[in-house]
């Protein structure tokens, strides 16, 4: 037994070592992979941008310098966003589509929809020149959505009671301490039916819709993306060589050269695949925007 658990200690010992020290591991990974050269040099004069758009969004800071720099940048002809999200808040998303529409006023943009592009995320891409989709993604959910808790009841149960000292009548819409009244339910639509109305009338004027059949392609419908295709929410399905070929096409490059995937980024989407995984599955129960 001895000579057996000698020979498997090569084995157990770092196992050992990163369950004791996991963070630290992480950290070291993270640091060699930091400092660790290119061996694809040429990416630093790339000719054509990959950005990616993953996730529920709810900053889109960094999205939109990616989108930013490769719009200002003389050497990249054109940009593919290629997008996997549920949604998000409002006021991100718009960041994004702002981003891309400053985007095609200098270069084309094509999306590729890889999975999930809706609400938001559907929002931040109307403005490019092409909509691609995978056919079996999902698209649209064109609508907006607020929610809240009604926790009076548990409250009443541990003993607790809220005490509120406020100045305007509106103050109090959306609180979780008592159901509603009926004049903050109106005040909450007010904001949600503005809402709606400029994302619908945006997504018209991106698409070449008609505004007054909105209830067709928006009113929160759900889409596959041949049926997104027929209502005119993409332009064509197809996989993701085929919207970096259309990219090609459109921006006149011959000979593609794309930007590398940020080393930092790729270990943390390798280390988070199972958080990912949760979030999928988790954040459209949320109704995001």
């Amino acid at each position: 037994m001895g000579f057996l658990k000698a020979l498997f200690i090569p084995i157990t010992a770092p196992i050992k070592f990163i369950q004791e020290h996991f963070k630290a591991t992480v950290l070291v990974l993270i640091i060699i992979l930091l400092f660790m050269p290119n061996e694809n040099q040429s990416s630093f004069n790339h000719n054509l941008e990959k950005i990616n758009l993953v996730g529920p969004i709810f900053d889109a800071t960094e999205v939109v310098e990616k989108i930013d720099k490769a719009t200002n940048n003389t050497n990249v002809k054109g940009i593919l966003l290629c997008v996997d999200s549920p949604g998000g808040a409002v006021a991100p998303s718009i960041e994004i589509s702002y981003a891309i529409k400053r985007a095609t006023a200098k270069k084309p943009v094509v999306v590729y929809a890889k999975g999930t592009i809706a609400s938001g995320s559907y929002y931040a891409s109307i403005w490019a020149d092409k909509i691609i989709s995978n056919p079996g993604s999902m698209i649209g959910s064109i609508g907006v959505i607020m929610q809240g808790a009604d926790v009076s009841e548990l409250m009443g149960k541990i003993g607790i009671k809220s005490q509120t000292v406020q100045a305007g009548k509106y103050k109090q819409v959306g609180t979780s301490d008592r159901p509603w009244r009926d004049y903050e339910v109106n005040e909450l639509n007010k904001v949600i039916q503005d809402t709606y109305d400029m994302f619908s009338h945006d997504v018209a004027d991106a698409r070449g819709l008609d505004f007054t059949k909105r209830d067709i392609y928006a009113n929160a419908h759900i889409f596959t993306a041949s049926q997104a295709q027929q209502v005119g929410l993409i332009d064509q399905l197809g996989v993701e060589i085929d919207a970096k070929n259309e990219l090609m096409q459109l921006s006149g490059v011959t000979e593609a050269i794309w930007n590398e995937e940020d080393k930092f980024e790729k270990l943390m989407k390798q280390l988070s695949t199972s958080t990912a995984v949760t979030l999928y599955t988790y954040f459209p129960k949320l109704s995001l925007q």
